[in-house]
């Protein structure tokens, strides 16, 4: 499982998002890479006005700004349920 924070260069909030991450480092169990909308169109069409975005590769869901460790902890829970069989 693996996970895109969607920013792009000079963005405040992206910072922010990217200190919450750097603060859960070790306590979520996912792979997080980031991406800058502006490399790919449909990114930028679809994330612009919501930057910065956690993004689930696997299930499409994301995570909008704000949100705080507490946030990103329920989340990646939401998703790891989702994924065990029923």
């Amino acid at each position: 499982m693996a996970w895109l924070l969607l920013g792009t260069e000079g963005c405040h909030l992206c910072d922010d998002a990217r200190q919450v991450l750097v603060s859960l480092a070790g306590y979520i169990r996912v792979d997080v890479f980031e991406q800058d909308i502006v490399e790919h169109s449909e990114w930028l069409e679809q994330f612009a006005q919501r930057i910065p975005v956690l993004l689930d590769e696997a299930s499409g869901e994301s995570l909008d700004w704000p949100f705080n460790a507490e946030d990103v902890m329920a989340w990646q829970q939401q998703l790891l349920a989702k994924k065990e069989p029923q």
